[in-house]
């Protein structure tokens, strides 16, 4: 497998575009697009070494991701490899983040890590809601060593949910509409946890982790309700839980922490020139920009002609190597493919590239659940491109990602927007 990115862009003029941002949020058009994650791996790399940025937070589970997090810093039993360590993905789509792309840029941290005194160490967390179990589990594993009286508040938690297995959506439609709700027994874990997450020392970011998971664990259960209703909910309370987590690792970080963000483009992308709009969404790449200022947010995303793409048909259906078919005429990427120059960097700051795309036009966005023959008929975000990002990467011709095989267990599929993104 080739892991390095064709040489046609000039990320030098990238670097200098971000300056001296705090915020550099990176995209994808796709979940399963080998390019996507190398591209993004380079620009990362340069923007630690090269701008002091302190972590990566990325649209994953934060229990999978923390165990990343762990490993990378090289803390007691946080596995033997990377490989070791994103074999215990199991969570559908696998494939996101258990993948040999991930497993290199994982190696490289860790390596590029052994080096730093252990607050200077960069990080590796996930920003995602739907952890709800996982997160339980995790507090509760980690309490019944360091804190029996907040495990025993977990484990009420979990005793609650125990009649929907591990199903969102069955537990959802029950409290809907014949049970009480399990909120009140969240709302009792993070405050005891709260009261006493300083004194937890299993590791230099114990707190941190305790903490989150309750907050997971809460917002994951807001969440859930919100799917069975229709509008705008559901999605709002995962992009605000994911801004609000973000705000919350810088904060941990101190003073100058700098925070690169790996989402897919509908997240990072701002929703407010979008459709999105219209139906009252919001997302990660707007959230950030109105709290921290566009001066300090650099908003970069990604599109490509054609290729092939990992996705599944169906969701928890048997990941599969897909055709991406020539963008459809018109869109964003169709009109770059016929500039014929290959692979393009935009920097938006430049008033002719600004003025050519100053209109709405079709953007493609693949999720996990994916199909080629119909994607004309729904694949396309109306954007207005020189606002919804800073700075967009164009890859004429992409690969599929490469992932581990990991056999995907079973979920409910979550309510996102669009496509399974």
């Amino acid at each position: 497998m080739n892991a390095q990115p064709a040489p046609q862009i000039d990320l030098d003029k990238l670097l200098d575009r971000i300056g001296d941002a705090q915020y550099v949020l990176l995209g994808e058009a796709s979940h399963g697009t080998h390019e996507y994650y190398t591209w993004r791996s380079q620009i990362s790399k340069r923007l630690i070494l090269e701008k002091g940025f302190s972590f990566i937070a990325v649209e994953g589970d934060w229990p999978d991701c923390y165990r990343i997090n762990r490993y990378v810093k090289g803390y007691a039993d946080a596995g033997l490899n990377a490989l070791e360590v994103l074999h215990t993905f199991n969570r559908w789509p696998t494939w996101m983040w258990a993948n040999w792309e991930i497993v290199a840029l994982t190696e490289w941290l860790r390596k590029y890590n052994q080096s730093l005194p252990y607050g200077n160490k960069i990080g590796f967390y996930g920003l995602d809601v739907y952890s709800l179990w996982e997160s339980l589990d995790a507090m509760v594993n980690y309490l019944k060593k360091e804190d029996p009286q907040a495990a025993r508040v977990v484990e009420r938690a979990i005793q609650c949910f125990a009649p929907y297995g591990e199903e969102g959506q069955e537990y959802a439609m029950a409290t809907k509409y014949f049970s009480e709700s399990c909120r009140d027994e969240l709302i009792q874990v993070l405050q005891e946890v709260r009261k006493k997450s300083l004194s937890y020392d299993h590791d230099l970011e114990a707190s941190l982790n305790t903490e989150q998971n309750a907050i997971v664990a809460l917002n994951a259960e807001r969440y859930y309700q919100a799917m069975v209703s229709f509008g705008a909910e559901s999605w709002n309370i995962r992009d605000t839980h994911m801004a609000e987590t973000l705000d919350r690792l810088v904060k941990f970080h101190g003073e100058g922490a700098k925070a690169i963000v790996w989402e897919h483009n509908t997240h990072i992308g701002d929703a407010r020139y979008t459709d999105m709009r219209h139906e009252n969404m919001v997302n990660v790449g707007q959230l950030t920009r109105e709290v921290y200022g566009e001066k300090n947010v650099v908003l970069v995303g990604f599109g490509s002609y054609e290729g092939l793409v990992i996705a599944g048909d169906a969701w928890d259906a048997p990941m599969e190597k897909m055709i991406v078919p020539p963008a459809k005429p018109g869109s964003v990427e169709a009109l770059l493919h016929n500039d014929g120059l290959g692979n393009q960097l935009l920097i938006f700051d430049n008033p002719e590239i600004r003025q050519r795309f100053d209109k709405k036009l079709g953007h493609r966005a693949i999720g996990v659940v994916y199909h080629p023959e119909r994607e004309r008929f729904g694949n396309y975000v109306a954007t207005l491109l020189p606002s919804r990002y800073d700075a967009f990467i164009f890859l004429d011709k992409t690969q599929a990602l490469h992932p581990l095989k990991i056999h995907p267990s079973g979920h409910q599929t979550p309510e996102t927007f669009p496509f399974g993104v």
